[in-house]
């Protein structure tokens, strides 16, 4: 009747000649319908059924779906009977009716039932509940978690650690709790930040972004001023650059030209017309440069002129050719070496330049290996916060192991305690290391022992015995004393009370012979034979039970370093 129900609801649903409803209709069924809650529909799978794998126990063809062949997510029941994951028959019929391939493939094929259709599938609560109450475990390798398929899907099933995820960015599979670490080192494809202008870029373009960078340091070719930023050494910029240091770049034309002309003056003794005529365009230059430095302000001028004040007018007398071509030639190696210094000048800045670079990779290096540091250092302060978790649930953990192991001493002793006892009033009990147990009764530290408990019967009395070896009170060191205990029971509001029995207690003569015997009626009005308010009452009994003489003269008492006790509760008028 539910699957009826069910399918004629959806058809009266999705049919289009179903009656249009008025606006009041319409408001009065929204009110109701958020009043109830409804059952989860197939709107709600948008996922393809659970992996086999995450089931505990034995598969059952009933939990998977006809389409997937995976454990049924949201199952829906088509007409024909056959189950689909809701994601798997809506994207089935998404395209039109199709013919159900279950049926087909079991040979139930029916030309009306078989159709599988848009609104032709009804939620199958039923096998909802029996599925995700199926034991499951995750999936992923090296995950232990263990809990139902419902749990699985509502808390486990994307936030697993142990989850294989792509990097979005290198397509590079890794585990989920791995994503941080090789976001922050690993990625080829991180991004870094510019230490020079702040700006992101790839790692694998470090090089190229160095080459348009508008904030990385550069040498001014004139000057040879370093760290000056691209932005400002730029085409449209060099102009404000060389009338800022305009004094810089021409005095070192100053000084380069200056030290050509004593050059040139160390070989005055002998001149020539070309060295003459060389000079005066030295000397030229010079002046023009005199000028130009005057237009810079008077701050440069005097300085200028300092420097300069040797003048270069000097009148020459002609010498012989032949100091002439002397000169020349001189003067054509000086050239040479010129060229050659020149030469040597521009591999040597061919290699500052590269050696520039060299250093700007390492800084980049650098860099990126203070940024890992960095990274190892976080991961080293999580993992001894984690550390420190696992060492608190250490502790907590050996915390309850002690209270367990408490508990089990406890339940041991219960145990002990519950296969001595016996439920018909007579006890007997068994005292074996008796010389060592005297000999600490004897030292004051076990001048005391209790035996087990017993009972008059399994809901009666519930009583025990205190023995002193090296006796008590007035039997101290002189004689075994033996008391009687009254202990509080499980069955106390339902017995007699004061207790009112003959109490007999004995120390057995393990030959049969001569057994020492004591026995007693108790005294109502003792606060002993009451009933007990704590564990047990005080003891009552006797202090000179037996003399230590007599018990170390005769060894039928004392046997294989033991000794019995007998306790008999007369049972008579209960």
């Amino acid at each position: 009747m539910l699957a009826t129900d069910a399918k004629i609801t959806l058809s009266s649903v999705c049919s289009p000649e179903h009656t249009p409803m008025s606006y009041p209709d319409i408001v009065q069924g929204e009110m109701m319908a958020a009043q109830e809650p409804s059952p989860p529909s197939s709107l709600e799978g948008n996922k393809p059924g659970f992996p086999k794998k995450i089931l505990s126990n034995n598969l059952k063809d009933k939990h998977l779906c006809n389409s997937c062949q995976k454990i049924l997510r949201r199952p829906l029941q088509a007409q024909c009977g056959h189950r689909f994951c809701s994601f798997c028959f809506n994207n089935t019929v998404s395209s039109g009716p199709q013919k159900c391939s279950a049926c087909i493939k079991e040979d139930l094929f029916e030309e009306h039932t078989s159709i599988l259709k848009q609104g032709g599938a009804f939620p199958d609560n039923a096998a909802r509940r029996e599925v995700e109450a199926l034991a499951a475990v995750c999936p992923n390798e090296g995950c232990t978690w263990m809990g139902t398929i419902k749990e699985f899907e509502a808390s486990h099933e994307g936030d697993c650690d142990f989850m294989i995820i792509l990097c979005p960015s290198c397509k590079e599979l890794m585990r989920a709790n791995e994503q941080e670490r090789h976001n922050e080192r690993e990625c080829p494809e991180r991004t870094l930040n510019c230490k020079y202008c702040k700006e992101p870029f790839l790692l694998k373009n470090i090089k190229a972004h160095d080459e348009i960078c508008p904030k990385y340091p550069m040498i001014c070719e004139g000057c040879a001023k370093k760290k000056i930023p691209r932005e400002k050494v730029e085409k449209e910029k060099i102009h404000d650059h060389e009338r800022q240091c305009s004094y810089e770049h021409l005095n070192l034309l100053l000084h380069f030209i200056m030290g050509i002309k004593v050059s040139l003056e160390s070989l005055q003794p002998q001149s020539l017309d070309v060295t003459s005529h060389k000079l005066q365009e030295l000397h030229q230059s010079l002046r023009e440069l005199e000028q130009k430095m005057s237009q810079l302000g008077g701050g440069y001028t005097a300085p200028m002129q300092g420097a300069c004040a040797p003048t270069l007018v000097t009148s020459f007398t002609p010498l012989p050719s032949s100091v002439g071509a002397t000169l020349e030639l001189q003067l054509q190696g000086e050239k040479t070496k010129v060229v050659e210094l020149s030469r040597r000048c521009q591999e040597l800045e061919l290699k500052v330049s590269t050696f520039e670079n060299i250093v700007c990779v390492l800084n980049r290096e650098m860099e990126y290996s203070c940024t890992t540091m960095e990274a190892y250092n976080h991961q080293h302060r999580l993992d001894q916060d984690k550390i420190e978790i696992l060492n608190n649930k250490v502790r907590q953990l050996e915390r309850t192991v002690s209270l367990r192991d408490l508990s089990i001493v406890e339940m041991e002793g219960k145990m002990r305690e519950m296969s001595a006892a016996t439920y018909d009033g007579i006890f007997v009990w068994k005292i074996w290391d008796f010389t060592k147990k005297r000999q600490d009764a004897v030292a004051g530290r076990a001048p005391a022992m209790f035996s087990p408990a017993f009972y008059t019967s399994k809901y009666g009395y519930k009583m025990c015995l205190r023995i002193y070896l090296n006796g008590d009170g007035t039997g101290r060191g002189t004689h075994l004393s033996l008391f009687f205990v009254v202990m509080r029971g499980h069955s106390d509001a339902l017995l007699k009370w004061p207790f009112n029995q003959k109490v007999t207690l004995m120390l057995l003569d393990q030959n049969n012979r001569e057994h020492i015997i004591d026995a007693f009626r108790p005294d109502i009005s003792s606060s002993s034979f009451q009933r007990p308010v704590s564990d047990m009452n005080i003891a009552s009994g006797c202090p000179l039970f037996c003399s230590l003489s007599k018990l170390d003269s005769k060894n039928s008492y004392i046997r294989d370093d033991t000794i019995f006790i007998k306790a008999i509760v007369d049972l008579t008028g209960l």
